[in-house]
C-alpha cells in the first residue's frame, strides 16, 4: 500500500499552516470540550472557567516540556553543537514523555494556586490526554515519520522517507491504542467516582504498556539506535517508569482509599460505608 499524497500543509497566500499544528489545536479543543462537560457533572468539583486554565497551563506545559524533554532524551547532541537548534521544531520534534513532565509541573503550579491536591487534578485530566494523543500521531502520519519495521502485512505502508519497502504503520498503531483505547478505558473507568491516584495511574500504566509494545515494530530514532540488548528503544526505557509508577499508584489507590471531599457533595449520602474523605476520617 502505497502512502496518500498529503500536502503536510495547508498554503493559504505566503503563509503555510502544518497539519501537524493543526492537530495539537483540535487535541487541545477537544479536550477542553471535554472538560467543560465532566465539570457540569454534580460533584465534579470544576467550573468550567477553572476547565479553561487547566487546559491553557497543559498546553504550556505540553510544548514547552515536549520539545526540552525531546532535546535532553534524544537531540542532546544536536543542542549542544548549535543550541540554536532547540527552536528548530520543525526539526526532531517533540517528546511525549518530556511532555508529560511539562504538564505534571504546570499542573502542579496550578493545584497550588488553586489550594487544590495535585492528584485530584491529574484524576480530572487524564481522560481527557488520549485524544490528544490521537490527533497527535495522526499528525505524525501526514508528516509520513515515525514509520515502522519492514512488513507484509497486507495494511503495510511505503513512506517515501522509509525507502522501498512495505512498513508498519506504527503511529497509527499509537493513535488507536494509546489514543482510542487508552480514552475509551479511561472514560469509562472515570465515570464513577474512583480513589484518588487511581484514574492518574491506570493512564500511565495503560499508555506504558501499550508505547512499550508498539516500540517493538517501530524503527528507533536514527541517532540513538537500541539502547540495551539490542532491542530496547529509548521510547520502551522511558515508558518502563510509567508502567512500574502507574501499577505502584493504581493497587495504593485501592488498597488506602481516599476520596476527594468537595464542599458541594460533603453530605453523607456522597459516601459509601468504608470510604475515606480527604481529611482521613471514615464516613
Amino acid at each position: 500500500m502505497k502512502f496518500p499524497d498529503i500536502d503536510p500543509a495547508i498554503h493559504i497566500g505566503p503563509l503555510d499552516i502544518h497539519w501537524y499544528g493543526i492537530m495539537y489545536l483540535v487535541g487541545f479543543a477537544l479536550a477542553w470540550f471535554l472538560g467543560v462537560q465532566r465539570a457540569k457533572k454534580p460533584g465534579s468539583g470544576w467550573t468550567p472557567e477553572k476547565v479553561g486554565d487547566l487546559i491553557v497551563a497543559a498546553a504550556v506545559g505540553v510544548i514547552v516540556g515536549g520539545r526540552v524533554g525531546y532535546v535532553l532524551f534524544y537531540g542532546l547532541k544536536e543542542a549542544i553543537a548549535d543550541p540554536l537548534w532547540i527552536f528548530k521544531m520543525n526539526q526532531g520534534g517533540m517528546s511525549f514523555h518530556g511532555g508529560l513532565i511539562g504538564v505534571l509541573l504546570a499542573i502542579y503550579w496550578l493545584a497550588w494556586r488553586n489550594d487544590r491536591k495535585f492528584w485530584d487534578v491529574t484524576d480530572f485530566i487524564a481522560p481527557l490526554v488520549p485524544l490528544g494523543l490521537f490527533f497527535g500521531r495522526i499528525g505524525n502520519f501526514i508528516n509520513g515519520e515515525l514509520w515502522g519495521k519492514p512488513t507484509d502485512l497486507p495494511w503495510g505502508i511505503i513512506f517515501p522517507t522509509g525507502g522501498d519497502v512495505s512498513r508498519h504503520p506504527s503511529m497509527l498503531y499509537e493513535a488507536f491504542l494509546e489514543g482510542l483505547v487508552l480514552f475509551a478505558i479511561l472514560w469509562w473507568f472515570s465515570a464513577r467516582r474512583r480513589p484518588r491516584r487511581a484514574v492518574s495511574g491506570l493512564f500511565l500504566l495503560g499508555y506504558g504498556i501499550f508505547r512499550f509494545a508498539v516500540e517493538f515494530v517501530r524503527i528507533p530514532d536514527v541517532q540513538l539506535g537500541y539502547i540495551f540488548f539490542d532491542w530496547m528503544t529509548m521510547g520502551q526505557i522511558l515508558s518502563l517508569p510509567m508502567i512500574i509508577i502507574g501499577t505502584w499508584l493504581l493497587a495504593d489507590a485501592f488498597q488506602r482509599p481516599v476520596y476527594p471531599d468537595y464542599s458541594d457533595e460533603a453530605d453523607e449520602s456522597s459516601t459509601t460505608p468504608g470510604e475515606v474523605s480527604e481529611s482521613g476520617s471514615t464516613k
